[in-house]
């Protein structure tokens, strides 16, 4: 009984540790710091939160020296920007995901099938990342309450793009290819790089 409780309180304050590592790597992106990056690109605009639609917000276009990757189903276009190992064992990887179609899009194919992340709606729950020279499959990482560590998509009207984050269990060291999957979108090749 005393070895339930305690890997109980290990899982949180694992899931704590995790937690506060995203809160402090999405503060972390909100200003420019003086970084490099920011000095780098001037026009690019911060990924900020939609209180209202989601839809609404018109966000630019990822310069062409950032893009990852792209990957299209349908209407919809995921561009992929950054793909991160943290130092707290996880990765984050983030881009944005444009509607170029006639109705408006909620990410309800996307999100995950497991009973616990059920409750996430039209989200990311529903993304990995694969590792076929490892053979391993990694899920995005959720709370204690079993709400995702990834983007919940409000509506995104046509013509609409938003910005979209989600986080997972980092590779072993040494791995740096991976591949992002969510919903039907085809399997997209991304390299890691390592977080500051």
């Amino acid at each position: 009984m005393d070895l339930r409780h305690t890997m109980r309180g290990r899982r949180a304050m694992a899931a704590m540790a995790i937690t506060t590592g995203l809160l402090l790597t999405v503060a972390g992106c909100g200003g420019s710091g003086g970084d490099n990056k920011a000095k780098e690109s001037t026009s690019a605009s911060s990924p900020s939160s939609s209180k209202d639609d989601g839809g609404s917000q018109q966000s630019q276009a990822p310069s062409a020296d950032k893009v990852l990757a792209t990957a299209k189903d349908g209407d919809i276009t995921v561009t992929i920007t950054s793909a991160q190992r943290d130092q707290g064992g996880f990765v984050t990887v983030s881009g944005q995901v444009t509607n170029g179609g006639s109705s408006s899009w909620l990410g309800a194919d996307w999100q995950s099938n497991e009973t616990e992340l059920a409750g996430n709606g039209g989200s990311l729950s529903g993304a990995s990342l694969v590792d076929e020279k490892g053979k391993k499959k990694y899920l995005v990482l959720r709370d204690t309450s079993g709400r995702c560590l990834c983007t919940k998509f409000s509506r995104v009207r046509p013509g609409g793009s938003t910005a979209w984050f989600a986080q997972f269990p980092a590779p072993p060291e040494g791995t740096d290819a991976v591949n992002f999957q969510v919903g039907s979108l085809p399997p997209t090749a991304i390299n890691l790089t390592e977080g500051e």
